[in-house]
């Protein structure tokens, strides 16, 4: 029963997350997998990519539905990771678990500094978007969505917190659209990360993975609304602190 109440609550806060931010919901998933339900890293890995594909596409339908998805270039980011989430999704099953729970860490903890630092940039990131607008996007939309193919394969992760910033920094996109836009890519490339851990799937505890999915996908429905009414400045406040938390324990615990 305890294992069933954490499942159901730590997927809430994953949906919460993935609804309000467009992102950042893998990087809660794996570690209330591995520290609160047992689960071994690789398996955290494979169940947050399975958890996060299924959440972010029911997020997906609420953006689209209020018009904040921009399909065509999100499909061409999203495309040209495809191949090397699945590449790096097969790369990471050989890899220690050590090295990905270090890897994981860091990589939380720079998409921290990297929520909270946007806030300071908001005003110059405004100032240049025309500019960036007019620019070509297919090359920047091919390297970044690449970019983050890697990082999804390889750590087991969306890279909604990578995915945003840089539809908004590069691609010039609203906060709304780059939001939106994020969980069609998140979608796309967790499944493609997932391909290649299928063989693992048999392993995982589904009396866990299971509620905390139907708990994700609740809980994104309430962050989009949340996103709506707090502002997704706050949200991606309070969602940083956590993230650097977690990633303080990750470290801690890999390297003692």
């Amino acid at each position: 029963m305890t294992a069933l109440v954490l499942a159901l609550t730590a997927g809430a806060v994953v949906g919460l997350a993935l609804g309000g931010l467009g992102g950042g919901g893998s990087m809660l998933a794996v570690p209330a997998l591995i520290y609160l339900l047992g689960f071994t890293p690789a398996h955290a890995g494979t169940a947050a990519l399975l958890i996060v594909a299924v959440t972010s596409l029911t997020g997906l339908l609420a953006h689209a539905r209020a018009g904040r998805v921009r399909w065509r270039t999100g499909l061409l980011f999203a495309a040209a990771g495809l191949p090397v989430a699945a590449a790096a999704g097969a790369l990471s099953a050989r890899l220690p678990a050590v090295l990905l729970t270090v890897g994981f860490a860091s990589l939380a903890a720079l998409a921290a500094w990297r929520m909270l630092a946007a806030g300071r940039s908001t005003a110059a990131s405004a100032t240049g978007r025309e500019a960036r607008a007019a620019r070509p996007t297919a090359v920047r939309s091919t390297t970044a969505g690449a970019g983050l193919g890697a990082v999804t394969g390889l750590l087991g992760v969306g890279g909604g917190f990578l995915a945003v910033p840089a539809l908004v920094s590069v691609l010039a996109f609203t906060m709304a659209e780059a939001v939106g836009t994020s969980l069609l890519v998140i979608s796309a490339n967790s499944m493609a990360a997932l391909v290649p851990r299928l063989g693992a799937t048999g392993g995982l505890d589904w009396a866990v993975v299971a509620p905390f999915t139907a708990a994700a996908v609740l809980g994104a429905w309430d962050g989009k609304r949340l996103a709506d009414r707090f502002g997704g400045r706050t949200l991606q406040n309070a969602f940083a602190v956590a993230l650097l938390a977690v990633a303080a324990l990750m470290l801690v615990d890999a390297l003692r």
